[in-house]
């Protein structure tokens, strides 16, 4: 019975490490060091000098809301009209929720135009909105007195998908964006997103660009994808973990009745050896 006894214990220790693997399979872990951003130096104190700016220009199919002040209340309705209207519609802009909804404004044709009442059609394309601003009171002189113009351009977006926790089309109300700005307007990154290998697609000037920028190093302060552009898309990826828990998922019911049955045919062994 002893021999028996000593022949099962040796049979458990055998097959024990291979229901540890089985049941191994069913946790990932994720490196602290693989999810904290900016990593460097431990100092508590440390300046660089910003070196970029992005300013963006209008360009054809943006959409623009001009507010146009004057000492004539009946001509300020004339051409805010629009603009109130487009105020109405863009609630969403800070939320992402409803970012199909198409604001209303003055839209800038193919040629880089926009007509507005009295002066007609008048070319902004390529112009900062601070410039289109100017322009257009200038042209407004003619026909107001003491005018004052505000546009802003309302369909500045930024698309985020992947591992975040409210991925959407997010309207950018400043006209200016950081890749870690719509990060926290998206939740932030879930514990299995991808920090080290964030994927920013960028379309302009006939190209299209993939940049890959990775977020757990203060480099990232220093890249030309730091400031969001107008129509930029940020994917974050999954980390292997997550791809192998998802795997995992799948294989959940046929891995547990492995389990069961492997335990149970163990038991089964260990008791015939001791009898």
């Amino acid at each position: 019975m002893i021999t028996n006894l000593k022949k099962g214990i040796n049979l458990t220790l055998v097959l024990l490490p291979l229901l540890a693997v089985i049941a191994g399979s069913f946790s990932s872990c994720v490196s602290p060091k693989s999810i904290v951003y900016f990593q460097g130096d431990t100092l508590k104190y440390h300046a660089d000098t910003i070196t970029q700016i992005y300013v963006p220009t209008i360009e054809p199919n943006d959409i623009l809301t001009i507010i146009v002040g004057s000492l004539s209340p009946e001509s300020n309705e004339m051409f805010n009209a629009a603009a109130i209207m487009t105020t109405a519609s863009t609630n969403y802009a800070t939320s992402g929720a409803g970012a199909k909804l198409q604001p209303l404004g003055y839209l800038v044709q193919n040629d880089g135009t926009i007509e507005m009442p009295l002066i007609g059609k008048i070319s902004l394309q390529g112009l900062k909105t601070e410039q289109a601003s100017e322009l257009i009171r200038t042209r407004l002189k003619e026909y107001l007195k003491e005018p004052s113009v505000i546009v802003r351009n309302v369909n500045f977006k930024v698309s985020i998908l992947g591992e975040v926790k409210a991925p959407a089309i997010y309207v950018v109300p400043d006209e200016k964006i950081t890749l870690p700005q719509v990060l926290s307007l998206a939740g932030d990154m879930t514990i299995y997103g991808n920090r080290k290998n964030v994927l920013v697609i960028r379309e302009e000037n006939g190209k299209r660009e993939y940049a890959r920028i990775d977020l757990t190093s203060r480099e990232v302060f220093n890249s030309p994808y730091y400031y969001l552009h107008k129509n930029d898309v940020v994917y974050v990826e999954p980390v292997e973990a997550k791809m192998l828990e998802s795997d995992i998922r799948a294989r959940r019911l046929p891995l547990i009745a492995s389990v069961i049955s492997a335990v149970s045919t163990l038991t089964i062994l260990v008791l015939n050896f001791v009898k």
